[in-house]
């Protein structure tokens, strides 16, 4: 959660009474609709009663707007904005995950002011539901094994990110509950597809 250096809120707690006492003057960018900014924002909208006007962007151009404060707040990936919030060119107020990163470990979780708030973007292995189970837990179990190694924790950790492991039924659990949260904030934003 950045916002453009212009907005005055230091904190979550900060920018809820902010938007709260501009509604609907606030721009929300985003990298188009239905993108997980997108997403994030719109939970972020929906858990503290607040009226942003989303402005959706084709991918990247998301940054040269809020830089220009064409918009005020992006609910962006770090591993996008990190090196403009190191910079001074946005301010970071709060992780979307649950903890904080240890690429910003100064910087709070908006779950801190908003329970269980949670928006991350993460990345899997699938297979054909065909597979036979005896290939899906070997391709599982070495997995688990490559993204352990040190090398890759450290190279991920560099871009702000963090390995989760698990097996193939905490994987299927990791996508039903996603699968719902995310429905609720559709259906809750109206979000229709193009």
């Amino acid at each position: 959660m950045e916002v453009h250096p212009s907005v005055p809120a230091k904190t979550v707690a900060e920018f809820i009474a902010y938007a709260k006492a501009n509604p609907g003057k606030v721009n929300m960018a985003s990298a188009g609709t239905g993108s997980l900014p997108h997403m994030a924002g719109e939970m972020f909208k929906m858990m503290a009663g607040l009226d942003l006007f989303h402005v959706p962007y084709r991918g990247a151009q998301v940054f040269p707007a809020l830089l220009a404060g064409d918009a005020q707040i992006y609910f962006g990936p770090l591993l996008s904005s990190i090196e403009y919030i190191r910079a001074g060119k946005l301010r970071a107020l709060a992780v979307t995950t649950t903890t904080r990163s240890d690429a910003l470990p100064e910087v709070p979780a908006v779950s801190d002011t908003l329970p269980d708030y949670e928006a991350s973007a993460w990345y899997g292995i699938g297979a054909a539901r065909s597979t036979p189970a005896e290939l899906i837990e070997r391709l599982n179990k070495e997995v688990n094994i490559s993204i352990a190694h040190p090398k890759f924790e450290a190279r991920l950790a560099n871009l702000a990110g963090t390995v989760l492991s698990g097996s193939p039924a905490d994987f299927g659990t990791l996508i039903s509950d996603e699968t719902n949260k995310w429905a609720k904030v559709i259906v809750a934003a109206n979000i229709k597809s193009n």
